[in-house]
This record gives C-alpha cells, structure tokens and sequence, in this order.
C-alpha cells in the first residue's frame, strides 16, 4: 500500500474522476462534505488542508482530507464547520489507523462527526449518535403523511401561522436554489446575529468562511452544488437556509430567521417548503446534522449514524492535547445527555452573547468578499 500525501490542488483529474466514482458508489458517503469539490474549495483558502492518496497495487482505493496543524495535530476537513468527516474508499478498505496518521505526519487527530463504521477508524469510535434525516425517497407526500401522522398538533399549527404571515405581511412564498448574492448575506447577517445572541462562536467572524459559503454558493454541477432557499413574506424575507447536496444528498449546514417574525415559527416552516422542493428537484434525504433540537425531532423520519473517535501515535503532543480536549468533551457529553444540564447551559450562553453581542460588530452584508 502506497500513501502520497499532496494539497487539494495538486490532485489531477484522474484523481479527480476517482474520488468521484469512490464516492457514487458507497450510499455511506454521499455527503457533500466529503466531495472533492468541497476538498479543493477548502485548498485554495487554507494552506494547512492536506489529501492522503492511498493505492493499493497501483490502483487508487481512497482518499483522506484533513488539515495538519502545529506539532502535528490533525483536524478533520473543516473542524467544526462541517457535519461529516471520514475517508473516502472503496468498500473493502481497511488499514491500521496509525499507521495513516504515520503517512500524514501526525500525531493526532479527534473526529465529532465520523462516518460511523468505517473499517479503518471504527476500533477507534468513543460514542456513536443519531443524526436526523428527513426522508425524502417516498416523495414530499409521503414525508408529510409521517410527521402529520406523529404530531398532528404540530404540523396543524405550523400551517396555521404560515397562512396568519400571509394574511398579516403578504403573501408567503419560497425561493429554490436562489442566485442572490443579497439574499445569501441577508441569511448570513442573521446567523451571526444568532451565534453572538446564544453565546455561540460566530464562524463568520471569520473573512474565509464567508468566502467559502460564497464559492459554495456559485457551485452549480449534477453532483455538487450550493443551494440557498428563502421564504419571503410579500417582499420581505422571513427565513433561509444554506446548505450543499450531492446528486441526492442536501445537507443542513446554515438555517436561520429574521427574529422580527419569530411568533410565526418561520425556521419550521420553512423546513417544510425545503423539503418540497428538495424532493420535486429529486433529492431523496435532507441530513439536518447532529444535535438535539426540539425541531429536528419532530421533522426527523429517519437517522445517519454519526460517531466521535480519537486516533493518537505515542508522543508529548499527544498527552498534552488529550489534556486539552479530552475533559472538556467528555463533560460536553455528560451536559448533552443530560435535559435539565443541557437547558441550564443553554440559559447560560444565552445570556452571556446577549451581553456580549452589544460590544461585538455586526456582520456587515453589504459588502462581498469576492470581489475585494
């Protein structure tokens, strides 16, 4: 087995094609997050993201996507930005795990959102989870029977409130795989307002993200693309939502809404129109992500597997970033399975970004970063 580790950009199109047919061929990972065209937009606007290029008798069998960062310690493509991480192989491929970080030149690496099962890291998996989906293989009246049939209260009173907004702020409307630049900021401004507001860290106060939601806003293939979906009321935008899909594939990634329309439950319904129009466009799931939401729970009709694991070789930097992390992510577990835990920690990031978001910037969506 042979491992050549190269920059995004380095890969040629017969690496390319091969990612791409590794990938069509496993329904295990069909996630945008593990494309090649996501791979190569994260190159051209980090230099720390790396591909292990694995043959196998002189046959490509996968591809790792990762960043090294300082002393060796590796992230997942992303880190935290994403909701889906793994290698990229052939069904059958398996080698020791370590033996890839030897390859990579690390010493460590710690997954939150894993593919779960996969031959390679699956000795390694520390907790395993659902994530919800919104199953979309039946059509979008097939789904809306199950959720219906589950809570009928629930879906009766979304309904309610989308036909009140109309009455109240003109008529409702949704926009499919909008091209607004405008539109795209208008959502990001109100997820930074979000993140600032719960106590969250705000990823867009970070220039390279914005660029990255932009790019992946002009992506348009068959196989990848960015799609941004608003709800407007009248003129007015009420709620939105980015994400990236596969051919099959949309995966949640930023949903948001103008407060202003809050008592109008505008984020639930939105999801509803999303999930019609993703199925008319022929998509069969939407991947909401990991996490316990009250929403997700009640939109779910199915779930992915996701696990968090920890590959480490003997060195310092190994003990002293599992000192670093460890603790801190076995506590943030102990608080995620625990509801009364859960909801006092939540309380208590409200309260702090709404202390802090006075003295923090907005974001300023007037201007694109494209073009400076």
């Amino acid at each position: 087995m042979k491992i050549t580790v190269v920059c995004p950009g380095e890969l040629g199109e017969p690496e390319i094609n091969r990612w791409r047919e590794i990938q069509k061929a496993s329904p295990a990972l069909d996630n945008p997050f593990l494309s090649v065209d996501f791979t190569l937009a994260m190159g051209r606007l980090r230099d720390r993201v790396r591909v292990a290029v694995i043959e196998d008798g002189g046959t490509v069998t996968g591809f790792f996507p990762y960043e090294r960062h300082a002393f060796g310690v590796g992230r997942p493509l992303g880190g935290f930005l994403v909701t889906c991480h793994g290698v990229i192989a052939t069904p059958e491929f398996k080698m020791d795990a370590r033996e890839l970080l030897r390859a990579c030149r690390l010493s460590v690496i710690d997954f939150d959102y894993l593919v779960a099962g996969q031959p390679t890291f699956s000795p390694y998996e520390t907790d395993v989870r659902p994530a919800p989906v919104m199953d979309l293989g039946s059509g979008f009246d097939a789904y809306v029977e199950q959720i219906r049939a589950a809570s009928p209260k629930n879906y009766k009173t979304v309904r309610y409130k989308e036909r009140k907004l109309g009455r109240e702020h003109g008529e409702v409307r949704f926009d499919w795989e909008s091209a607004d630049l405008g539109a795209l900021h208008t959502l990001l401004r109100w997820k930074s307002d979000q993140y600032q507001r719960t106590g969250r860290v705000d990823r867009f106060a970070q220039p390279w993200i914005i660029r990255l939601v932009e790019e992946m806003h002009a992506a348009r293939s068959d196989d990848f693309a960015g799609v941004l979906t608003m709800v407007y009321a009248g003129d007015t935008p009420v709620a939105g939502h980015f994400g990236l899909r596969t051919a099959q594939t949309l995966v949640g990634w930023f949903p948001a809404y103008d407060t202003a329309y809050a008592p109008y439950s505008p984020g639930i319904m939105h999801h509803l129109h999303l999930a019609e129009h993703a199925a008319r466009a022929g998509l069969h799931q939407i991947d909401m992500g990991k996490g316990d939401r009250e929403y997700k729970d009640w939109l779910k009709t199915g779930v992915l597997m996701v696990a968090e694991a920890r590959v480490a070789r003997p060195s310092p930097t190994t003990a002293v970033q599992w000192a670093g992390r460890v603790p801190l992510s076995r506590l943030r577990t102990a608080v995620v399975d625990d509801p009364r835990l859960f909801k006092a920690a939540d309380r208590l990031l409200k309260a702090y970004g709404q202390a802090k978001s006075r003295l923090r910037p907005r974001f300023r969506s007037h201007q694109s970063t494209r073009t400076r």
